[in-house]
């Protein structure tokens, strides 16, 4: 399958405004697939406890950090999410000279999560991700089908300081930092000869495969992608749409700003059809500690008819009841042998409601404007209560325990009055 999905995005000082830095997201996935949006708070573990991923288990740390996540409902692994240190990571397929077609391993979604669990900082995220690619591997279908569809792994990954874009292949990988300004990745290798980390054989393997001269500059994407460098810089490309618009916004990037650009759909990226953007997601991280992250997630399909809902990290922050999915336990038919026998309903409270409005606001022009108007309008009143927050920082942190799913209840107002 050729590249068909996702864009993620960071804008940092000078491109974003306000000494923030602004990540962002579209988890574009199979059309019929539900996203859910999950919190899971900070715990110890004991010596030798494991972890189930999503296909395979592998060895516990012993502690995590708190996560908020936007995850396929079938999945262990994430799309997209933050953790309590303001770590933000979103992950891209990408498909290169390396088959993806290997035996069931960690998923990039899996080495999402746990790049989000066991990180305080983007640096120690890519750490924590290469360690884990090379110990286990990546490798699953990546849908919930029998179809087979399988990628490699690109991630793009922010901190209150700086981002750094990791790319893979097989379990072989590089590395590249992000000081300033911005950066946008889709589904094709983006680093070129600038690289500040790197798996220690990843040259030399590139070389014996013949990619590679063992002479000439080593650039990555020319020498571990299908497409060169050129071919990723052509005009029509999400990629250079992607940063096409963020260079309109250059200096002036705001929460707002990365979320429009999440809702262009004539750069392609807000998808629609068989593909389409299933999640969303925005975060506005200070560059000063003192003062908290807000996440946005929207955990609905199309971020033009949905509502980004912020979620702060805060102590006995509440489950987000309204955005899980149910639990089929060990009787998962992905966790069955042969897998993906039968797909039971995963839809989550709010998909329900806002799958039935998303309807009307397709049937009907007039009334979907005015729906659209309300769910804009609630944004909009939430961003500015934000916004006192990450100027002022958190002065109550009770009253933030249930900031999510007060905002999804709101959401559920609006739908009602609808």
């Amino acid at each position: 399958m050729l590249p068909s999905s996702c864009d993620t995005f960071v804008a940092l000082p000078p491109s974003s405004e306000g000494q923030r830095v602004i990540f962002g997201k579209n988890s574009d996935r199979p059309c019929d697939e539900v996203q859910e949006v999950v919190y899971f708070a900070a715990r110890d573990h004991a010596t030798g406890e494991k972890v189930e991923c999503t296909y395979i288990q592998i060895e516990q740390v012993a502690h995590t950090y708190a996560v908020v996540l936007s995850k396929p409902a079938w999945m262990w692994g994430a799309e997209m999410g933050a953790n309590e240190h303001q770590v933000c990571i979103g992950n891209e397929a990408v498909w290169g000279r390396e088959s993806a077609d290997g035996d069931e391993a960690l998923l990039g979604m899996d080495l999402v999560r746990l790049g989000l669990e066991r990180a305080d900082t983007a640096e120690n995220a890519v750490d924590v991700i290469a360690g884990l690619l090379e110990k286990y591997g990546q490798g699953g279908p990546c849908m919930e089908d029998q179809c087979g569809f399988t990628y490699h792994n690109s991630f793009l990954i922010s901190d209150r300081k700086e981002a750094w874009l990791l790319e893979t292949s097989g379990r072989h990988w590089a590395a590249e930092r992000v000081e300033g300004g911005h950066r946008n990745i889709s589904n094709q290798y983006g680093i070129t000869t600038k690289i500040d980390k790197e798996h220690p054989e990843m040259r030399e393997y590139a070389r014996s495969k013949g990619w590679w001269d063992g002479k000439s500059e080593f650039n990555f994407a020319t020498v571990y992608s299908f497409l060169t460098t050129a071919r990723i810089e052509s005009a029509g490309t999400r990629y250079c749409e992607g940063k096409s618009l963020l260079e309109k916004r250059n200096g002036h990037i705001t929460a707002e700003a990365m979320m429009d650009i999440l809702r262009d759909k004539e750069s392609g990226i807000n998808m629609e059809g068989m593909f389409l953007t299933t999640g969303s997601m925005v975060s506005v991280v200070p560059t000063d500690p003192a003062l908290p992250g807000v996440h946005y997630f929207t955990a609905t399909p199309g971020p033009e008819r949905s509502v980004f809902k912020p979620f702060v990290f805060v102590e006995n922050a509440h489950e987000l009841k309204e955005t899980t999915s149910p639990s089929f336990g060990p009787d998962d038919p992905v966790k069955k042998k042969p897998r993906f026998q039968s797909k039971p309903d995963r839809k989550h409270p709010l998909f329900v409601k806002h799958e039935l409005i998303a309807a009307i606001i397709e049937s009907y022009k007039d009334r979907g404007e005015k729906i659209t108007q309300g769910l804009r309008q609630l944004e909009k009143e939430t961003m500015t209560e934000m916004e006192k927050i990450l100027e002022e920082g958190v002065r109550q942190p009770d009253l933030l325990v249930n900031l999510f799913n007060g905002s999804v209840q709101k959401e559920l107002s609006v739908y009602s009055k609808a």
